[in-house]
């Protein structure tokens, strides 16, 4: 006689209520972690990895400052000041992650479209503090065509100008906006980065 097949015990997250399988697609993965790295932690190894690595930051860096603060005299005080401007320098993002400082620089890209149609975008001018919805219309005035604020393939803001206008935005930007060097301007050309001269 053949063996009656058992039932299957699922099991569900209290956070999201959804099987413990599925919690990484669910709304709320964030405050599902700790409860599944205590009752799901092989279905998640790389969690359990990931708080095991937090855990030893945190021990390290507790035994950093006690051995700092319990060296005292002039040793320490050098040994601190390197520490502090490692962490100034580098960032770290969720997942260990290092996260870049941005270069100032003003990229200047035309793309066609429909084989005759062209778009200047310009990207990066806020990062000198120009607020990129007046700079769309005083180059839409300046240069008579359509301009807006648009958000580029990687969530940030760019400007996209109607027309091929690269060669004469350089000075138009120099002109209007001091703060922006002509030596932080780059154009792209044929997927290179090139400085404008």
């Amino acid at each position: 006689m053949a063996e009656k097949p058992q039932p299957v015990r699922v099991l569900y997250c209290p956070i999201c209520s959804l099987p413990a399988e599925y919690c990484e697609f669910g709304p709320d993965f964030e405050k599902c972690k700790p409860w599944l790295i205590k009752n799901a932690p092989e279905l998640y190894p790389d969690l359990v990895r990931e708080a095991n690595e937090k855990e030893a930051d945190k021990v390290s860096d507790q035994l950093q400052s006690v051995g700092i603060s319990d060296g005292g005299g002039a040793g320490s005080t050098a040994s601190g000041d390197t520490s502090s401007s490692k962490k100034e320098e580098v960032k770290r993002l969720p997942g260990g992650k290092i996260k870049k400082k941005e270069k100032q620089e003003v990229i200047i890209e035309k793309v066609v479209r429909n084989k005759r149609k062209c778009i200047t975008i310009v990207k990066g001018l806020d990062l000198f503090g120009v607020k990129l919805s007046d700079a769309s219309k005083k180059l839409g005035k300046k240069f008579a065509t359509g301009a807006s604020v648009v958000k580029g393939p990687t969530e940030k803001e760019q400007i996209d100008v109607q027309g091929d206008i690269s060669f004469d935005i350089v000075e138009f930007i120099t002109d209007t906006w001091p703060d922006v060097p002509e030596s932080a301007i780059f154009f792209i050309e044929d997927g290179r980065k090139v400085a404008v001269t």
